[in-house]
Parts: structure tokens; sequence; C-alpha cells
């Protein structure tokens, strides 16, 4: 498997902190690139293209239903991207994984496989990835930055997925937890954005 295809915004200095932004299935990085606008300057944001060709778009992984990632196809794809991230971002440069939809599986995934590696990670309108081959333990994430956003009138992310990531993430996994739910469907709300911004400023702005 190549490396994957990635689109950069923000600052071109190789120490500054990089924000990894992971669109959604069916998406693709430029979409997601977007959000680099919104978020603090200064930073170095590389948005990634996932690696299976999927609906006009790209996906994570391989799915046994909505939210729920084939391990083994899930597994493979996280070697994968850490492969290419362990070059772009070596060990003390520190790196911070926004995810939405699928994509906040993917980083889901990326973050319970490998706590401390990550300045922090943001879960955006999806689920993390449970019962895929990951540890889901309590107290996993302790001490990690970790930003939830979902929507109250979400109908694409089965409310039992969303509820548990919100439990988990809270209540279980000793993360250092900041959280909302806005009255919104499947879609980025802007006071959830703004607040992504102050939480990323807050952690390595």
């Amino acid at each position: 498997m190549t490396n994957p295809v990635v689109a950069t915004a923000g600052s071109t200095d190789p120490q500054a902190p990089l924000v990894v932004l992971l669109h959604g299935r069916g998406s693709h990085e430029q979409e997601i690139l977007d959000l680099a606008g919104h978020l603090p300057e200064g930073l170095a944001y590389a948005a990634v293209r996932a690696p299976i060709a999927e609906g006009g778009g790209y996906a994570w992984f391989a799915n046994r239903g909505i939210g729920r990632p084939v391990p083994e196809s899930l597994r493979a794809n996280l070697d994968w991207f850490r492969r290419w991230l362990d070059t772009a971002a070596p060990d003390g440069r520190p790196v911070v994984l926004i995810g939405f939809s699928g994509g906040a599986a993917f980083a889901g995934g990326l973050l319970l496989d490998d706590p401390q590696r990550w300045a922090g990670a943001a879960v955006l309108y999806g689920t993390l990835p449970f019962d895929a081959g990951v540890p889901t333990t309590s107290d996993r994430l302790a001490g990690v930055p970790v930003f939830v956003a979902q929507g109250d009138h979400d109908t694409v992310i089965p409310r039992e997925l969303l509820d548990r990531t919100w439990t988990y993430v809270r209540d279980e996994s000793a993360a250092v937890a900041t959280t909302r739910r806005d009255p919104v469907g499947h879609g980025i709300a802007m006071p959830a954005l703004e607040a992504l911004g102050d939480w990323l400023r807050h952690r390595i702005g």
C-alpha cells in the first residue's frame, strides 16, 4: 500500500504542531481541509485521504454496519497510517487527530491503539470503534485530551454508539474530556467548530 494522498494548510514549519484531519466515509481530503480555515493559525494541518475507494470518495475501513469496523480492515489501515505519520511527524512533534463521522471512528482507533502518541483527539459526529480489536478498557485514555461533538438529531450514526462513545469518554476512559451536543443532525454546528478551535488553541496553540 502506497503512502496516502495528503492536502496541507497552515504552517510549513516541520516542527509546528500537526493537526491531522480525517474525512468521513465517501468523502475526500479536500472537503475536510476546509476546516483548517476555521481553526487556529500557527499550526500545520494535514488532511489525509482514506485508502479504500467507496461511493465516489474514500473510506477508512470496511464496515460490518454503520460505525462498526471490520477489525482486520481497521488494523491494517491503522498500521498503514502510522507508517506514514511516523515519517511525517517523528516522535517529539505534537500531533492532534480530528476526525468526522467515519474519520472519527478511525481517529478513535488510532487514539485507543496508542493513547500516549497523541497530543489530543477530536471525535466529531461519530463513534469510537467499539468491538473492533482496539482496547476500550477503563482508564485507557488517562490524561489524554479528547473533544467530542455530537448532534442531538443525528440519524446517521446509531444512537446507541453515540451514547456509548459519550459515556466512555466522559465517565470511563479517564480522558481529559471536553464534550458538547448541539441541536443539529449529522453535520458540524458552527458553535461546535468554534469550541473545537478554542480547545485546540488551549491545548497546543
